[in-house]
């Protein structure tokens, strides 16, 4: 029996990519209007982007112990070795709700194979561990080969991404009230990354066309081999921006396997619209 790979909604992977490699999907909740939607079933990025292009503020919570222990049980029953790749416990208490689901259910299953990740990453940067994990499972890899291997990519997967609008990191607690006004101001367009699984500044960069290039220079400083890796692009509703993007990588450095996916509901609650986001291996492919 092959190893099950679960993942969470902050992936940013498809519906398509979920059918494809069987991945079963746990959904963090977004919150508007005062009414709760699970993240990529009953709410969509497009609604709540264009909810916070009307100022409003969609809030995110965590997936709970308990849709974990119903997910993960299922598996359980029929002694089915799962996986979890989580999105990154510095972004989200999503990875203790699944441990403690796990704590509790080893009461019941106490010989189960059940191997939890905290990747450490989020969006589609995440989403690339995942579908790694996903291939090889379909392969018929064992769980510590996928575990092995999953793990090298979570902990070489760059993130390198922007935001329109300095306001919504500002809601999300991530810039102060008089950087996002200053900022807003002189059209300043901070360039950020993941660090150990945490938001952190790079560099702040004048001009909304000079940040693609930037993109592409710190793409060549922190990568290698381009041609046998996949490449990950999201974006807050702004496809044009990312296929911009995608043909400037594929022409600067001969990058042919490019996905391209928006960022979902609940990431997309804090970067807001207009965020464009790079994600790829500093290390070789495995």
């Amino acid at each position: 029996m092959t190893v099950k790979i679960i993942a969470d909604s902050a992936s940013d992977l498809s519906k398509k990519s979920y059918e494809q490699y069987d991945i079963d999907i746990v959904s963090l909740t977004v919150q508007l209007d005062e009414k709760n939607y699970e993240d990529g079933k009953t709410i969509s990025a497009k609604t709540v982007y264009d909810s916070m292009r009307e100022g409003k503020s969609p809030k995110t919570s965590q997936v709970t112990p308990q849709a974990f222990k119903d997910t993960f049980e299922k598996y359980a029953k029929n002694d089915q070795a799962c996986l979890y790749l989580s999105f990154s416990s510095e972004l989200s208490g999503t990875y203790q709700s699944a441990k403690l689901a796990e704590s509790e259910l080893k009461e019941d299953y106490p010989n189960w194979d059940l191997q939890i990740i905290d990747t450490k990453c989020a969006s589609l940067g995440y989403g690339l561990v995942v579908l790694r994990a996903a291939q090889l499972a379909q392969e018929g890899a064992s769980m510590k080969e996928i575990s092995e291997i999953a793990t090298y990519h979570a902990e070489h997967m760059e993130h390198i991404f922007t935001v329109d609008d300095l306001e919504y990191l500002f809601r999300g607690g991530r810039v102060s009230k008089t950087a996002a006004f200053v900022g807003t101001l002189l059209k300043i367009k901070p360039l950020l990354h993941v660090d150990k699984g945490r938001l952190i500044p790079l560099e702040k960069i004048r001009g909304s066309k000079k940040v693609l290039k930037r993109m592409l220079d710190v793409m060549e400083e922190r990568g290698q081999d381009f041609t046998n890796q996949p490449i990950g692009i999201s974006h807050g509703d702004d496809l044009e921006r990312a296929e911009q993007l995608a043909s400037l990588i594929k022409e600067q450095f001969g990058a042919t396997n490019i996905h391209i996916e928006m960022v979902g509901s609940s990431i997309g609650s804090h970067s807001g619209p207009g965020t464009i986001a790079l994600f790829f291996l500093n290390r070789d492919y495995k």
